[in-house]
């Protein structure tokens, strides 16, 4: 670089968009690899501190996951964008679905691919009964409760049609909260009388475009300099992914080892059934 270059990018510095991703499950638990607020609150603290901050980009690859931390995700950033002032620019990879694409909400603005997988916009609950197995095993399952709704849908008891009446009723009031929040920040742009919109459909991105689910079809970096020009910095930010401890620390050895492992494969399992429903 010339020195007259070096003078003239001190004298009128370029544009900084911090980029933060939202890349995988999202859930509470601290998982590995899961993200949540408690992984990517530092890093959206210092996304918004920056200096000379034109805007600030976020990446979503996500099937969804958690509603709650879905939600905490997406007010942090819309609390952040409101006091200082800047946008928020959401971009789509492989998915942005489900709790994916409530995130991806943030973004005053949503692009994404043509064949990006968005939407999905419902609630899902899944399980397993083990009854079946603990008769045949000759266990007797012993479940005593303070409270006649306490037990819901236990999955070593009989399936109760009362207990799924009440899981649908959850189920519905989430979905609802879900449908409000895409009304809200998609006002304008959809028709909110559309019922194919709440249906839980995926749509890829052009489907998504023309049902006014994004504002348009582009990627990242292509998209920061036809707004902010050539010479805009985008400055990747790295999450707080931290490692799960399984176990307390005086449990030791194989068997410590063992339920680490059974551990990772339970999660590793879930996640792989949220990302197998858009065929990744």
């Amino acid at each position: 670089m010339k020195f007259s270059d070096l003078i003239e990018r001190f004298r009128n510095p370029p544009p900084v968009v911090p980029v933060l991703r939202f890349d995988g499950v999202i859930a509470s638990r601290q998982r590995r690899g899961a993200m949540s607020l408690a992984t990517h609150a530092n890093a959206l603290d210092r996304a918004f501190r920056m200096k000379r901050l034109a805007g600030v980009a976020i990446v979503v690859n996500s099937p969804g996951g958690s509603p709650v931390q879905s939600s905490l995700l997406y007010r942090r950033i819309r609390q952040l964008a409101d006091e200082k002032q800047v946008p928020v620019f959401a971009f789509a990879e492989d998915v942005a679905a489900s709790g994916g694409y409530w995130l991806a909400l943030a973004g005053d603005e949503v692009y994404a691919d043509e064949t990006s997988l968005l939407g999905s916009i419902g609630v899902v609950s899944g399980g397993f009964g083990f009854t079946r197995l603990i008769d045949r095993l000759g266990i007797e399952r012993r479940l005593h409760t303070a409270g006649e709704n306490k037990s819901l849908l236990d999955p070593f008891l009989p399936e109760a049609e009362r207990d799924v009446e009440r899981l649908e009723a959850l189920q519905g009031d989430i979905h609802a909260a879900f449908k409000d929040h895409v009304k809200r920040r998609r006002i304008g742009k959809i028709d909110p009388t559309d019922d194919t919109l709440f249906s839980g459909e995926v749509m890829t991105g052009r489907m998504a475009l023309a049902k006014g689910l994004i504002d348009g079809i582009g990627d990242l970096r292509a998209v920061m300099r036809a707004r902010f020009g050539d010479r805009v910095r985008l400055v990747s930010l790295a999450s707080e992914r931290r490692r799960r401890w399984f176990l307390p620390r005086p449990v030791r050895g194989i068997e410590a080892q063992g339920l680490g492992l059974a551990a990772d494969l339970v999660d590793w399992l879930e996640a792989r059934l949220l990302w197998a429903r858009f065929g990744l």
